[in-house]
């Protein structure tokens, strides 16, 4: 049954509604449309000029329109007379391949053609810093191993429980909360659920987050590290696959807890994985997480080699339970949507082509990782993912709709910043 908006404005006491889409670069773009002026907008969408986002498209395209999806609607908890909404993007009445929501979308209706559903949980890290990003917010915040610590989680209490009250009023099913890693560090944990509704989720949880800590006199920030010798904002994903109401991932009688299915789609991540990269850490600053030195706690928590394991957090994919697996990869910068949309697609194919994982590691690979001769490392910087992403043929083939417009953007913002003179280079090189 289709939702009609203009009678839920009604209902809920709606008065305005923001119609956001997420563009290539993660950032969130909205048009605030009065309730009065909804029912067209659900129709036709609101209209926003391309170029002026990240998008690949130029001033003389014409305007894009975002239609609003009515199931995701949700009203501001903390200004309830506004209603989000996810939109697709349409231009020439016609869906835009090269955008973000409605690649996954893509790589859903490819997975649903056999049968298969994702569900995907993802564990947000992110910071509360300074409202001008110098400094941690909490000067009392020293631990050098902080993580769960008590007294500074109970300092931002205000915060925290705002938004947990918030996802709990939502139906999201939050169940933890807890300091992190890192001083001034925090994650909050919500119920998984169907790969669109995580991503519209996690789109809405960081607009959330930075809204209700501005509110605070704080700043959120979800960058992948934004303190060099700290631990980074990961944003580490649970992925199951679903025939029906069974998860096909499970087989108790496997080592692994994993069916040749959990294996093969295992395997098709690490197949891709360098590519992928360049998605899950999308980022200049992300090649500062993946492959940091240790951290004033004693260690990263982010991995640096394509390897799996059990349940052992120094690897790219963990096995907690075998019926789902845990990418670690990603950070704080990733596309809500790109990465669902990557993972499912090297998935997909690692399931076409029976990848074979090769056999779980279970050394620890912060201090063991180098007696792993075989073991294929992750880029060190973005224009290396961006170079593996482009010579990937599994990656290129899945989601050519998206990725050239993704390549052309990234590559542009890498020689952007490669034109920056920095401080270092100053320092390192003047008397050369």
């Amino acid at each position: 049954m289709t939702i009609n908006l203009a009678e839920t404005a009604k209902e809920k006491g709606i008065k305005y509604f923001l119609i956001s889409y997420t563009d290539l670069f993660g950032t969130q773009r909205a048009k605030l449309v009065p309730a009065s002026a909804i029912g067209p907008m659900q129709e036709s969408g609101a209209g926003f000029a391309g170029f002026a986002s990240w998008l690949d498209m130029t001033p003389a395209d014409p305007d894009i329109f975002g239609k609003p999806d009515p199931a995701s609607l949700i009203q501001l908890p903390w200004k309830p007379e506004v209603g989000w909404l996810a939109a697709d993007i349409w231009m020439n009445d016609e869906p835009v391949a090269a955008s973000p929501r409605n690649a996954l979308k893509e790589q859903i209706a490819k997975a649903a053609g056999q049968g298969l559903q994702m569900k995907t949980g993802v564990e947000c890290e992110f910071f509360l810093i300074l409202p001008d990003g110098s400094a941690i917010s909490d000067p009392a915040d020293t631990q050098s191993k902080p993580c769960y610590d008590q007294q500074a989680l109970m300092r931002r209490y205000d915060v925290i429980t705002e938004i947990c009250d918030a996802m709990l009023e939502l139906g999201w099913q939050p169940y933890q909360n807890d300091h992190e890693d890192a001083n001034g560090q925090f994650e909050m944990n919500w119920e998984y659920d169907d790969a669109l509704v995580t991503a519209d989720r996690q789109a809405f949880f960081k607009f959330m987050v930075k809204s209700i800590a501005e509110k605070h006199g704080l700043r959120a920030t979800f960058m992948p590290k934004p303190f060099p010798t700290l631990t980074g904002n990961g944003c580490h994903m649970h992925v199951s696959l679903w025939k029906g109401k069974d998860n096909a991932f499970v087989d108790a009688g496997s080592p692994s807890g994993l069916s040749a299915t959990g294996l093969s789609f295992i395997g098709g991540l690490l197949h891709s994985a360098d590519g992928i990269a360049a998605i899950s850490n999308p980022t200049v600053n992300s090649y500062k997480r993946i492959n940091a030195p240790d951290t004033l706690s004693g260690a990263t928590w982010s991995p640096s080699s394509v390897t799996w394991t059990g349940n052992n957090r120094t690897h790219m994919i963990r096995v907690p339970e075998g019926d789902r697996f845990e990418f670690r990869l990603a950070d704080g910068a990733a596309n809500p949507y790109l990465l669902p949309a990557a993972v499912l697609a090297a998935g997909l194919d690692g399931m076409a082509h029976s990848r074979d994982p090769g056999p779980q590691l279970h050394i620890n690979m912060y201090t063991h990782g180098h007696t792993v001769a075989d073991a294929k490392k992750l880029p060190l910087n973005l224009l290396d993912a961006l170079r593996s992403l482009e010579a990937s043929e599994t990656m290129m083939s899945a989601m050519a709709g998206v990725l050239p417009a993704y390549l052309k953007l990234k590559y542009a913002e890498w020689n952007d910043y490669s034109r920056h003179l920095t401080q270092w280079e100053r320092d390192a090189t003047l008397d050369c």
